[in-house]
């Protein structure tokens, strides 16, 4: 399959497969574009779908300096990925780092996406947990640096909103192991410094969120602790959001549970292209309890 050059001339590793409206996938940092493949599967039997290597991810280049990597370069990949392809608009379905780039998406390029899902998207956002989110990132990238992909991956892998995954699918979870475990170690670390480190709070674009018309379903699981306040957050101020929790699941929610998932996804790409992903209903006060009178 072919690569797609970035603004900056960063190679970026594409696949798809299937024909009809365009659905993109992109991935968390713990994954790569291997991550999606219950979807592409499920999926390309009526949508064109189209998956990534994000840059610092083999097959895509890994660029050297920390300053290639950001949240917004982050967006400004996936749309080459659409320009590349000749894909105008998609829907636009991330999970954890992917999640954020594609709320940013929406926010920046609303006129290319049909809609968006966010799947496990939080981390950092908590303004409690900013500085702690900010230190314990810096410890991953210098767990990369200094032991590697294959040694570091091991211990990555095990986090307390993984092992729900590890629980239900040993042998998914082995596999997605082995392919965290075959990353780029510089990649990973550029990655986690200048994209997850340095991306605004979701809580900071409350304004911007408000006035997002695109239809969002956000997606977490209700062992994804730091995802969950996040979650609500977002379902309250985005005017055409959804939000399903799946119940005992963490963070890998594609992985851990695809069927789920898959159901979710297809329901919610079919109301929104029957168009009746509506703004929520003005008599469904939050403040009102009971109706009085």
């Amino acid at each position: 399959m072919p690569h797609v050059t970035a603004p900056d001339g960063v190679r970026l590793w594409v696949e798809e497969a299937g024909s009809g409206t365009p659905i993109l996938f992109v991935h968390e940092f713990g994954g790569d574009h291997r991550s999606w493949e219950p979807q592409l599967r499920a999926f390309a039997r009526r949508h064109r779908c189209v998956t990534y290597a994000a840059r610092g991810y083999p097959p895509s280049d890994v660029p050297p300096e920390v300053e290639s990597y950001s949240q917004a370069i982050a967006v400004a990949d996936a749309i080459a990925v659409l320009d590349g392809l000749g894909i105008a608009r998609a829907h636009v379905v991330g999970l954890s780092m992917g999640g954020f780039a594609a709320l940013h998406l929406a926010l920046r390029h609303p006129d290319r996406a049909l809609s968006v899902v966010a799947a496990g998207a939080g981390y950092g956002a908590e303004k409690a947990y900013e500085d702690y989110f900010r230190g314990v990132s810096a410890k991953v990238a210098e767990g990369f640096e200094t032991q590697g992909a294959d040694a570091f991956g091991k211990t990555y892998a095990l986090g307390a909103s993984r092992v729900q995954f590890q629980n239900k699918d040993p042998r998914g979870w082995r596999e997605f192991e082995g392919w965290l475990r075959e990353h780029s170690a510089e990649g990973s670390a550029r990655t986690m410094r200048g994209v997850q480190m340095r991306r605004p709070s979701l809580y900071d674009l409350e304004a911007a969120f408000r006035a997002c018309d695109v239809p969002v379903l956000v997606m977490t699981g209700d062992e994804d602790d730091h995802c969950l306040q996040p979650a609500l957050f977002l379902k309250r101020v985005i005017p055409r959001c959804g939000l399903a929790v799946f119940p005992k699941a963490g963070h890998t929610l594609n992985l851990e549970e695809p069927d789920l998932f898959n159901r979710f996804l297809a329901e919610f790409i079919a109301t929104v292209e029957a168009g009746r992903w509506d703004r929520r209903d003005p008599r469904a006060n939050a403040a009102e309890v009971m109706k009085v009178d």
